[in-house]
């Protein structure tokens, strides 16, 4: 292997029931570079990180690693740790009942002469460790006592500290807001420095331009090509990862979207809360309407959203649905009410991971019907095979246990659900978070689509620029209040003021 190069993957090829997930992939990674692995949702980028890392046995190609002599073939997470290849995924994978320096040496703890853990030696090297990354963390502490953000941060120290030349960081950021994001990036700078080669997967393409150095793009398997940062350029990646010219990423919106009127209000809340995460709040949402909630991380825009769906029970105020008074005491209340809410958590939350994805998709149609009234198994059929059409969700058939798809393709497959039911006003909170630009760019559109057929929704994202193209109004959250409306004209620069000043403008 060349001097600077750390790991190379070439040839590599998987194969998964009816679907190739990797044909004859090539990746180079170099000592002390962040190297970002792009491409859409089943582009193949989890699939050639477990080929990496031992969880998948891929069937040809090669694996080499600096410092190992001959190919390399990690059977398990364990072989790869061994040679130098370390993951942190987007899921902490901690004990946040055990201290940071418990979570740092587990399963690899200092011994006593008595064949005890020596936690003296322990907390000692755990502190030394944190130090040397600018962790700024009590060891002795348990690691729930921390933010999402430094619980990442130890899970890469971990790995670092396991002889790691290898770091793959898989979506870490996805739960992170801008400040953490940046801790982050510090981090990843300082390994970079000490030679460390980083594999990045990310969604976020500002994050790419602003802390990587080259560029991966994957394609329904294949390589479409390597590239150094300063040579590919925004709207190049985006076409470089959906295959085709991507057209203005802001203007998805068709002729006399913005000149519509809604008289008709589909929702009206009137000083509804829940104790400790929203204070007493009013928002109307009106036929045809997208109103978006934004804020900060932690401002309480879910918890707003499930007090109106009754996922959370409202301990005061009103709710009315076309002009009429309700009283939601559970989901299937709201449900049976024309409601219908897409969950940030799609993992705990969204899918059931074990059935079909045909199952997942007329669950709640289902649900509604109650389980004495079974939908005829040729009906879950035809509304599976039409909404697998309409969204596109790229599945090797329509009985696939729904957790072998891809992100973007399951959260597809939970917006079907909700679509079977029909619903008059739909939740969907961070219906993209994780996924690629061009799946995406489909929701955003199917929005706009729905909203023009007269459905009501409402729209959480964190990603403000996507907010502008598809709502027509937005509510500001801070710290479990709603601080101001804004609607007209809506402006990156209108909504950071709103959201920094709380002001209704």
């Amino acid at each position: 292997m060349e001097n600077n190069i750390v790991l190379t993957a070439r040839g590599i090829c998987m194969t998964f029931p009816g679907v190739k997930a990797l044909d004859n992939v090539d990746f180079t990674l170099r000592k002390g570079e962040i190297h970002a692995l792009m491409g859409e949702n089943g582009a193949g980028k989890s699939t050639l990180i477990k080929c990496l890392t031992g969880i998948n046995d891929f069937e040809a190609g090669e694996i080499r690693v600096d410092g190992v002599d001959g190919p390399v073939k990690n059977r398990s997470t364990l072989d790869a740790q061994r040679v130098g290849i370390s993951t942190v995924y987007q899921e902490v994978n901690l004990c946040p009942n055990l201290s940071v320096a418990e979570n740092l040496y587990i399963g690899r703890e200092p011994m006593t002469a008595f064949r005890t853990i020596n936690r003296r030696a322990m907390f000692k090297r755990a502190d030394e460790l944190v130090k040397r990354l600018d962790i700024h963390v009590d060891v002795t502490q348990n690691l729930e006592n921390y933010s999402l953000a430094i619980q990442q941060m130890i899970a890469i120290a971990r790995a670092v500290d396991m002889n790691c030349k290898v770091l793959i960081l898989d979506e870490p950021t996805s739960s992170l807001d801008d400040g953490e994001v940046e801790k982050l990036f510090t981090m990843m700078r300082n390994l970079k420095e000490q030679g460390v080669g980083i594999v990045f997967v990310t969604h976020f393409l500002e994050q790419v331009y602003a802390v990587c150095d080259r560029i991966t793009v994957l394609r329904n398997g294949t390589l479409v090509g390597e590239y150094p940062i300063a040579d590919l350029p925004r709207l190049e990646l985006v076409s470089a990862m959906m295959g085709k010219d991507f057209d203005d990423l802001v203007d998805i919106r068709p002729e006399g979207y913005n000149d519509r009127t809604f008289d008709q209000p589909e929702i009206e809340a009137r000083g509804m809360s829940h104790r400790g995460t929203i204070k007493p709040f009013d928002l109307d949402i009106r036929k045809g309407e997208v109103v978006g909630l934004t804020g900060l991380l932690g401002s309480g825009r879910s918890e707003l959203a499930r007090v109106i769906y009754g996922a959370d029970k409202n301990q005061t105020g009103t709710l009315k649905v076309a002009g009429k008074e309700v009283k939601i005491n559970q989901p299937i209340d709201a449900m049976n009410l024309g409601m219908g809410l897409l969950p940030d958590d799609r993992k705990a939350e969204g899918i059931i991971g074990d059935l079909s994805v045909r199952e997942n998709i007329i669950l709640a149609m289902q649900a509604k019907r109650g389980m004495f009234r079974l939908i005829p198994r040729a009906k879950q059929e035809e509304i599976a095979d039409h909404y697998i059409q309409l969204l596109q969700i790229k599945t090797a058939s329509r009985e696939t246990p729904i957790k072998q798809l891809s992100g973007g393709n399951q959260q597809k497959a939970i917006l079907g659900r909700w679509l079977a039911t029909d619903p008059d006003f739909l939740i969907l909170d961070e219906p993209t978070r994780g996924i690629d630009v061009g799946t995406k760019t489909e929701i955003q559109k199917l929005i706009i689509k729905l909203a023009q057929e007269g459905k009501s929704i409402l729209f959480i994202s964190s990603e403000i620029e996507e907010m502008i193209r598809t709502c027509n109004r937005m509510a500001v959250l801070r710290d479990g209040a709603k601080v101001g409306e804004l609607d007209g004209e809506l402006t990156q620069e209108r909504v950071m003021k709103a959201i920094a000043g709380g002001s209704k403008e």
